[in-house]
């Protein structure tokens, strides 16, 4: 397990920015140098929702159009969409065009403003009109997901960004539940979960600590006590965030409400 650092920011906003200027400045050395976990140049990049995590992807999009306004006359660090893989932590078993679902939002902050192609969007399923959200829908949408991780990352992802809920739930891993303690697969069904809705596809720990580089953004008083175990790398099975770990390093990013060493 890597050790695990802290970057500290202001506040929410702070930290939003802090990530996404590291995730541009990431990505390009990576594009430029090589160093990817797979050796073809491709960039796998896992993204999350949440509020810090689409304020972050914001924030990557105003770097971005900043980026290309300046190209001609001051060249800047930029990243190369054509060679970015798109994933996404976990997703919502609602309709694909649903505003719960993480993709959409996703989409809304940042995918559908770069000149990213279609085909490197990894996305999940979506149930049908006809679907039971908890029937088989839920499982084949992990099942194909997972095929499409092992052919489109068969080593891992570069980043992994990750969210984290106030008891430490990450993707939709939550304490002392089968998903989180025994993984079947890289990629699992959650049905019953405790933050609705009910029904999800989640990448599973195997998945997740397969990263180089896993970054928790985390922001607010009441995500402390959770970010104070995921420093603490706590296993138990209380805390998921203490769980996960990137093979090169592991990040939190975090505010100074919630910073676990104040």
């Amino acid at each position: 397990m890597t050790q695990r650092t802290v970057k500290r920011f202001r506040d929410a906003d702070a930290v939003a920015t802090g990530v996404a200027r590291s995730l541009v400045h990431t990505i390009s050395e990576l594009q430029r140098n090589g160093g990817t976990v797979t050796d073809d140049g491709m960039v796998r990049l896992v993204l999350t929702g949440g509020s810090v995590g689409i304020g972050t992807l914001r924030q990557l999009l105003m770097l971005d159009h900043a980026a290309k306004a300046s190209a001609e006359d001051f060249p800047v660090a930029a990243i190369d969409w054509d060679r970015v893989i798109i994933f996404f932590g976990d997703e919502r078993f609602v309709p694909a065009d649903d505003a719960e679902r993480n993709e959409v939002q996703v989409r809304n902050a940042l995918l559908d403003h770069v000149d990213i192609p279609r085909s490197n969007i990894i996305s999940y399923a979506a149930p049908a009109a006809d679907e039971d959200y908890d029937g088989d829908a839920l499982d084949r949408a992990a099942v194909s997901y997972a095929h499409m991780v092992e052919r489109e990352a068969p080593d891992g992802f570069d980043i992994h960004l990750l969210g984290m809920g106030p008891e430490g739930h990450v993707n939709s891993l939550f304490p002392h539940t089968p998903e989180l303690l025994d993984p079947q697969s890289a990629v699992a069904a959650v049905r019953e979960c405790p933050k609705p809705p009910a029904n999800r596809v989640t990448l599973a720990l195997p998945a997740v600590n397969s990263s180089q580089r896993v970054w928790l953004v985390i922001a607010g008083a009441e995500k402390k006590e959770a970010a104070e175990h995921a420093l603490a790398a706590d296993s138990s099975g209380q805390w998921p965030a203490g769980m996960v770990s990137g093979t090169a390093e592991t990040v939190l990013w975090v505010d100074a409400a919630a910073d676990p060493e104040s």
